[in-house]
């Protein structure tokens, strides 16, 4: 199958299409359709984050587009480091912002190749959050500390209370962890090389 086809073509379960930029670059740098399935999976829980933040709570700005770009984007450096694609690695991170920055996305953009391993940072803001929070719940794996920073996030955007946020945003993420299987499955079902 072909990086275009699993890019945008109907997929079970259902996971909306990548971008086309991205579907473009990642054919481009010859992208593993592994790795292009797992873009997509991660892409799609973006999707659904994004949609939530919008709908509860709007008072926080935030650039859809760019979190989209960066969740179906954030590991094109695995391009360079196969390996990391089945086992640990962080190499991929900067060489993916590199190598998109080499291929002329803007550096607002390419960005999420670097960061969404580094919440912490200084500097992450609302957009960096939101990808490394989709490349975590795309499997169902929670980070504490990562989703306290969200929480802290959309507390200060409306100014709710940060517990209230914390059950809110608790029940959307164990409600979209309930699909990591079929989202794993799907993964898995594309070979690492090809």
């Amino acid at each position: 199958m072909s990086t275009a086809a699993i890019a945008t073509d109907e997929t079970d379960p259902p996971l909306r299409p990548l971008p086309g930029r991205a579907a473009e670059l990642l054919a481009g740098v010859g992208a593993s359709p592994r790795l292009v399935a797992h873009l997509r999976a991660v892409h799609d829980v973006a999707a659904q984050l994004v949609e939530w933040v919008q709908l509860r709570c709007p008072a926080l700005e935030l650039d859809a587009e760019a979190v989209l770009f960066g969740a179906a984007t954030h590991d094109i450096g695995k391009a360079l480091h196969p390996a990391e694609l089945s086992g640990p690695g962080a190499r991929h991170e900067e060489a993916g912002r590199e190598l998109l920055l080499g291929l002329g996305v803007e550096p607002d953009l390419a960005r999420f190749a670097g960061t969404h391993a580094s919440w912490a940072a200084p500097g992450v803001g609302a957009e960096d959050l939101l990808v490394s929070l989709a490349d975590k719940i795309w499997k169902n794996k929670r980070v504490t500390e990562l989703e306290d920073l969200v929480v802290t996030l959309l507390a200060g955007a409306d100014g709710r209370a940060a517990w209230e946020w914390f059950m809110e945003l608790d029940e959307v993420l164990t409600e979209i962890g309930d699909g990591a299987d079929r989202r794993l499955a799907y993964q898995m079902s594309h070979p690492l090389t090809g």
